[in-house]
């Protein structure tokens, strides 16, 4: 007898995992990753930004005006203008990021990702715990991840090619 094991989808249809981070958050992340790697060199060009990045221009001006709120990044009107990190990119840790794009997301939402109005249970079930138990020890890397430890990951990985 052979059983089958698959991936099951999520109400959505689409295959995911749990914890994902929104395409919002990596590329709020990639941006800010970019900025950090021309740090002191002025101003960048959005359009510079989104194609180092692959991400749509559209959607990172938005992301980009989000950020300004931050205190991490800023803009500079103008021919020569563009977007600059505010602080330097070993005082900005992943988890600064991440909570501030997070930051208008219910409380209670639930960390395995699955939409409250088809949650049977609105989040008060036996997996709770255990999904902010995950959410925790992400958030721990992510905190102890600053934006320089990236861009230092980045040149190891390219000195090794």
């Amino acid at each position: 007898m052979t059983i089958r094991v698959r991936k099951l989808p999520d109400y959505e249809g689409r295959q995911r995992g749990a914890m994902l981070i929104t395409k919002r958050n990596q590329y709020a992340l990639r941006a800010i990753f970019e900025l950090a790697k021309f740090e002191g060199q002025g101003p960048q060009k959005i359009s510079d930004i989104a194609q180092a990045q692959a991400i749509p221009v559209k959607f990172l001006e938005v992301i980009l005006n989000q950020l300004k709120g931050s205190g991490l990044v800023e803009s500079k009107r103008g021919f020569y203008g563009g977007y600059s990190l505010v602080r330097q990119p070993d005082k900005i840790a992943v988890g600064d990021i991440m909570r501030y794009m997070e930051r208008n997301q219910e409380q209670s939402q639930c960390v395995a990702l699955v939409p409250e109005i088809n949650c049977p249970f609105k989040g008060e079930c036996a997996f709770f715990p255990m999904w902010n138990k995950v959410k925790d020890a992400i958030y721990k890397v992510y905190d102890e991840t600053s934006i320089q430890d990236l861009i230092d990951t980045e040149l190891k990985v390219e000195n090794c090619q």
